[in-house]
């Protein structure tokens, strides 16, 4: 490729600058775009700018498209704006910040999507990987740019990487020798527009798998089962819900998975320190996917047992007055709250939920709210839309407020008594009030921690 090349990197978020500085360290011409005017650090400026790279904002960009061979956008930004329509027009080759990364880096893939349990699954993979004689690394949607993350990774490493529906919308060429579908649940009409195109997306994972990859799905998920018909790799599926002939499974209180004939037993569900349905389907999709990588048994059930679960996903924070706190705020569709809920066998939750409103349905969360919470607290932006679902749902004892987040967590406290448990599980995203899901759990970890305190000068 050489110096050839002039690039067009679309947004200027952290996966755009990744990748400029990635692109600008093999010797391509880039030119970084950003529709609205947007400031960038001086450190990543300096150091781009001396690499010949070019940073453009709230210009036209057509004069910088015309002289551009390629056309990179950052996952963030949808493929229906202006820009990517002029690049279009331009009959450009328009690819993904993540299928860019797929094309730098020659080591082996297992890419994982979902619409929930991508970061627990991913990140048990990863620590699976870890075991093997070869370098590894855990990448994708969690945090910064997958190019960024891969430049100096060798063909004998190993990645598992976390991909969502917006990075594999701009997937081409994406070819993982192991690809895995945790679940697909209704998530992001807001970007995908319907069901059926956010199932494309995903599917972009497996695209163009051959015979020799394998493919990883969930047999008791509808969305993820059907998709065993478009592939053209060896599916597996796993299930918590029943044995399978081939695959991974649950049988007398153990994880197994059959493949070749062969049926390896793992470890028990009771060895583990996480809890929940769903965590034990993230942990029957790591086993299958590190088979293939070449992961022995016994550095599964190592990895496992030792695995404390994802910080903000049904994260432990304290118990004050006997009553447990559990910090969720990854929880950000309805699916994902459904999931926690039901990891409370016993019921008896106080629930924390709403923010900023994805416009999914919500008849199956309330029902579940209705089944399993003896309060719900709403909050945010989606609070109304969500009490007129609870009170169609007959979910009872449902608390608005129309203040900030720490009234609504002491709220809570003020309310529970045991055997009750406080659960912050959203079913929204956090961009009304918070920058991200993370800031938000911190948030709340931090009021709860004030909480523990007064709790213990006024009454130990």
């Amino acid at each position: 490729m050489g110096n050839s090349r002039t690039v067009f990197v679309y947004g200027a978020g952290i996966s755009g600058q990744g990748v400029s500085q990635v692109l600008a360290d093999r010797g391509d011409r880039v030119i970084l775009y950003n529709d609205e005017k947007k400031e960038l650090a001086p450190v990543f400026l300096d150091a781009f700018t001396k690499q010949g790279g070019r940073y453009v904002c709230g210009v036209d960009p057509e004069p910088y498209l015309r002289e551009s061979d390629l056309f990179i956008i950052s996952p963030g930004i949808p493929f229906t704006t202006e820009t990517v329509k002029k690049a279009r027009d331009l009959q450009m080759e328009i690819i993904g910040e993540a299928e860019e990364a797929s094309r730098l880096y020659k080591g082996t893939w297992v890419g994982i999507t979902g619409t929930n349990g991508k970061t627990t699954t991913t990140t048990l993979v990863g620590r699976m990987l870890e075991t093997l004689p070869h370098p590894t690394t855990v990448a994708g949607n969690i945090g910064f740019a997958l190019s960024k993350e891969l430049e100096h990774m060798g063909p004998d490493s190993y990645v598992a990487a976390e991909l969502s529906s917006f990075q594999l919308e701009g997937m081409t060429t994406f070819h993982p020798q192991i690809a895995c579908i945790i679940n697909i649940t209704p998530d992001h009409f807001e970007r995908h527009g319907n069901m059926e195109n956010y199932i494309d997306a995903k599917a972009q994972i497996f695209a163009r798998q051959t015979a020799d990859d394998v493919l990883v799905l969930n047999y008791d998920n509808e969305n993820t089962r059907r998709l065993a018909d478009r592939a053209k790799s060896r599916v597996f599926f796993f299930s918590t819900e029943e044995p399978l002939k081939e695959g991974a499974w649950i049988e007398d209180g153990w994880f197994v998975f059959k493949v070749d004939g062969t049926l390896h037993k793992v470890c028990k569900v009771s060895d583990l320190q996480i809890f929940g349905a769903h965590n034990e389907q993230n942990v029957l999709a790591a086993i299958l996917c590190c088979h293939f990588a070449g992961v022995t048994v016994e550095n599964m059930a190592k990895v496992l047992k030792a695995f404390e679960g994802v910080e903000h996903r049904l994260e432990y924070v304290t118990t004050i007055k006997g009553v447990p706190y559990y910090n969720d705020s990854k929880a950000t569709n309805t699916d994902s709250a459904i999931k926690a809920l039901e990891a409370f066998k016993d019921g008896h939750v106080i629930l924390l939920a709403g923010g900023h409103d994805k416009m999914t349905g919500l008849d199956d969360f309330m029902q579940a709210c209705a089944k399993k919470t003896d309060a719900l607290i709403l909050l945010g932006e989606a609070r109304k839309r969500f009490q007129e679902a609870a009170v169609k749902n007959g979910v009872r004892n449902i608390i608005m407020i129309d203040g900030s987040f720490e009234d609504a967590v002491r709220k809570a406290y003020a309310i529970a008594v045991p055997p009750e448990v406080v659960l912050l599980s959203p079913a929204c995203s956090s961009y009304d009030m918070f920058a991200n899901f993370p800031e938000r759990g911190r948030v709340f970890k931090k009021i709860v921690r004030t909480l523990e305190k007064e709790a213990g000068e006024g009454k130990q």
